[in-house]
């Protein structure tokens, strides 16, 4: 398997398909590269060479006690993106893969990156604080923490409903793909899986977001349970310059399996402008 060394020799595990512009992927939480087989085939097929890893903890990478915070996470991206000697990289981030990708570029600059690509995705800030009312309480991130805590394997099974909009009438979400979600987060560490609960909801990524200076596509369903637009995508899109925020009518979080084929073909058109 293609695995990286960090700094502090933990092991990213990581996939490499096609040769051309380099597209690298940064995966939701509890997830792992997996969740962007949809997208990493298609672009593939149309002469873009897609990358995609496991974070630290998650699917076929290391289970390290420490480190599973955002900076490392970004960190680790950094290594990679110098590892494989990346340039003019565009940078797809899902969720808290959005996290990732824009606290990469805060800490380590867009000099080898061409574009970035926010999908779903946590920032600014989650949590509801003084200076962010429209954020979610800490209880419902305490939820999160007490429901993996009490039976991960069945919290992860009903999470998938409303990650897909499976409660949703009408929906299409399988049986196959809420079972796929079940076990990409039964591959992740506990420890990992408890640790990042904190930093996909306390990490305020509003300094990392004024230091996006490349084309950034917005990207988010207005029927999103996870993330809800109206404090996340719509308030980055303000926030990055130039930024084009596109939103998908009825779309759950997990838009990018339900939605493929829209979100496909919105990335090869933003990959081509």
């Amino acid at each position: 398997m293609p695995i990286f060394t960090t700094k502090d020799k933990e092991q990213i595990y990581y996939k490499d398909w096609g040769t051309g512009q380099p597209v690298v992927f940064s995966h939701g939480w509890p997830l792992s590269a997996d969740a962007w087989e949809d997208q990493m085939l298609f672009l593939a097929s149309h002469g873009y060479r897609c990358i995609a890893h496991d974070r630290r903890g998650h699917g076929r990478s290391s289970q390290p006690w420490n480190g599973n915070d955002m900076d490392t996470y970004a960190d680790d991206l950094a290594g990679l993106v110098e590892h494989l000697n990346l340039r003019d990289a565009v940078h797809i981030g899902h969720s808290t893969g959005g996290g990732e990708v824009v606290r990469y570029i805060g800490r380590h600059g867009t000099k080898r990156v061409a574009k970035a690509v926010l999908i779903a995705s946590v920032p600014p800030l989650m949590l509801k604080t003084a200076a962010n009312p429209g954020g979610l309480p800490i209880e419902a991130f305490d939820q999160i923490r007490a429901g993996v805590q009490s039976d991960r394997s069945q919290f992860f099974k009903d999470l998938s409903a409303p990650f897909y909009g499976a409660n949703r009438p009408g929906s299409k979400a399988s049986q196959g793909l809420r079972d796929s979600f079940w076990l990409q987060g039964m591959m992740a560490g506990h420890k990992a899986v408890y640790d990042c609960i904190k930093q996909f909801s306390e990490t305020d990524f509003t300094e990392d977001l004024k230091k996006v200076n490349v084309p950034t596509l917005v990207l988010h369903g207005d029927d999103d349970q996870i993330v809800p637009i109206a404090d996340s995508s719509q308030l980055t899109a303000k926030i990055v310059k130039g930024a084009r925020l596109k939103v998908v009518p009825g779309a759950p979080h997990g838009l990018c399996s339900t939605h493929k084929d829209l979100v496909n073909q919105e990335l090869l058109t933003f990959l081509k402008s």
